[in-house]
């Protein structure tokens, strides 16, 4: 039995046609778009195909993305802040960005950085990782774990808006994106894992911050 990764719901899930050969589901529920776990990428493919991304500190555009949550963030960052890159690929990029604006910084990644660390952290950063998820469900109550009351997670995702669009959507072109998140998605994700809405344009960037 298929159960989506985000809200468990076991009703039936309508088909979604995408930009490549993959199977698609939509929860009526959630509204999250997701791959199903018989065709969800090995850790090897997971891994090849990040060593393939060209980030990290020597590239301007890369530094330029991240710049956008950074920027947006700074309203809720103070000196001596702790925070997390959760899911910072292989090459840690973020936290450097951010040390330089004095605050203490932590990288995790499942894959590179794989020591979990135990927090809590006043903030947290989740740059296009989001789309990466298995298992969104679990990956939230591990990230409400890691953030202390009142703190903020900064999150980086390309919202779906249609499902006639999804068709061509390149961000789906990507095997290893296998949870795409409408924002609904998101007011679910307030009502369930203790969340509210605190910033953000609601389309590629959301900030939340724990109640």
């Amino acid at each position: 039995m298929t159960i989506c990764s985000l809200c468990e719901n076991k009703r039936a899930f309508s088909f979604v046609t995408g930009p490549d050969s993959r199977q698609y589901l939509h929860c009526p529920v959630c509204r999250l778009i997701f791959v199903p776990p018989s065709l969800l990428p090995s850790v090897e493919q997971e891994e090849k195909r990040y060593l393939q991304h060209n980030n990290g500190l020597h590239h301007r555009g890369y530094l330029k993305f991240l710049s956008q949550a950074v920027d947006a963030a700074a309203p809720f960052l103070f000196e001596n802040a702790s925070g997390l890159d959760y899911g910072c690929g292989p090459s840690p990029s973020l936290s450097v960005l951010l040390e330089k604006k004095g605050l203490e910084f932590t990288n995790y990644d499942p894959i590179f950085f794989p020591e979990m660390p135990s927090g809590p952290f006043d903030f947290i950063f989740a740059t296009e990782c989001f789309e990466h998820f298995f298992s969104p469900a679990a990956e939230l109550v591990r990230l409400n774990q890691l953030l202390r009351s009142g703190g903020f997670l900064v999150i980086m995702t390309s919202l779906w808006h249609s499902l006639k669009a999804f068709r061509n959507w390149s961000y789906a072109r990507d095997y290893t994106h296998v949870s795409f998140y409408h924002a609904a998605s998101f007011e679910y994700i307030c009502r369930q894992f203790g969340f509210k809405h605190a910033g953000g344009d609601q389309k590629r960037l959301i900030i939340l911050q724990k109640e």
